[in-house]
């Protein structure tokens, strides 16, 4: 037997010298490399940003995914109970005071960097080069579904699970606005970035302390209040017109919908129940409405998306200033290039 192993040691010896087996590492063309969320290139250094020219990109490299620690900020715990970082996941600048509009968008076309200013046409231009083509393509066609005619609005609810679901339902939905009054921050929640797959990172959340506050808001933007209620007048979802700009609100796990936010809202909603149980879980309702608004809008007006095309540009530029910090850095740089050459003599 030992006569046996040496013979097949001493074989394969002469046949590796022959042939010149080295092992080597295997590298796939990058069209052939299979699409992940792991980043296919180093960080993008300050030096090779600052040395590309202000009017073109010669050479550019895909923008990495977030860092843990930055990911960790995006959780939907740390963003209900943080503000300051809510308003600071919105990057286009956002219109001021309670106008009434004619349709309702809440960005303008700016960007602000510094004490200068970027239009979304040069976010994209700065911006876009860094990103793979597979990306842009679909942050397109995201935004081409995207609608602010209907949004969510969450009251009350105890268990950041049941947001979190309700916010990957709007974003797969193509709802782009959300809303979440009165969070309890002072329980301990799990993390739940699993349950909402990062849809949070997409979407518009504001945050209010009561539903007067957000009702008031709401309706100067021109929504209807529809509360999602099981009562003696409350209006199937099957009869209601969702052409029209409606606010879905959804209430307590427990409780429902507060008796303030049903005294506030203009109808009341429900799903029509065929079993025993007389609710869904309140992820489920949330779903099932948003699913049908999305549906009975496709079939009045023959999509749900329905952003003009300067709203759809500005929407783009912000779901690029989204994709990570990096995205930031390089349109700050575009703006200081920007105003060098703005500057006679230099």
């Amino acid at each position: 037997m030992s006569a046996s192993k040496t013979l097949i040691r001493t074989s394969l010896s002469t046949l590796q010298s022959k042939l010149d087996l080295n092992l080597k590492p295997l590298f796939l063309p990058l069209s052939l490399r299979p699409l992940t969320s792991a980043p296919l290139c180093s960080r993008i250094c300050s030096r090779r940003i600052r040395t590309r020219s202000f009017s073109a990109v010669q050479e550019t490299a895909p923008l990495e995914d977030e860092s843990p620690e930055e990911l960790e900020k995006d959780t939907v715990e740390h963003l209900l109970t943080h503000q300051d970082d809510v308003s600071r996941l919105m990057k286009m600048e956002r219109k001021s005071g309670m106008e009434v509009p004619s349709k309702w968008f809440p960005y303008l076309d700016r960007f602000r960097c510094g004490s200068d200013y970027l239009t979304s046409r040069e976010v994209l231009e700065a911006v876009g080069p860094y990103l793979m083509e597979e990306r842009k393509e679909r942050l397109k066609r995201v935004v081409r579904n995207r609608s602010y005619s209907v949004c969510l609005v969450v009251e009350g609810l105890c268990d950041f699970g049941n947001v979190s679901a309700t916010f990957r339902s709007a974003d797969a939905l193509g709802l782009q606005s959300v809303h979440v009054v009165s969070c309890d921050s002072s329980k301990r929640y799990r993390d739940n970035r699993h349950v909402s797959m990062g849809a949070e990172k997409w979407l518009d959340i504001e945050l209010w302390k009561s539903p007067k506050e957000c009702f008031e808001v709401l309706k100067s933007r021109g929504y209807q209040i529809a509360t999602t209620h099981v009562g003696m007048d409350a209006v199937s979802i099957y009869d209601m017109d969702w052409s029209r700009p409606t606010a879905i609100v959804v209430g307590n796990e427990n409780r429902g919908i507060s008796d303030e936010a049903l005294e506030l809202s203009d109808l009341h909603c429900s799903i029509p129940m065929k079993g025993m149980v007389d609710s869904f879980n309140v992820s489920v309702a949330a779903g099932i409405v948003m699913h049908h608004a999305v549906c009975d809008r496709t079939t009045r007006l023959g999509c749900h998306g329905d952003l003009n095309e300067e709203e759809s540009q500005i929407l783009l530029a912000e779901f690029l200033l989204r994709h990570n910090n990096s995205a930031i850095s390089i349109a700050n740089e575009y703006a200081k290039r920007k105003a060098t050459m703005a500057v006679p003599g230099l």
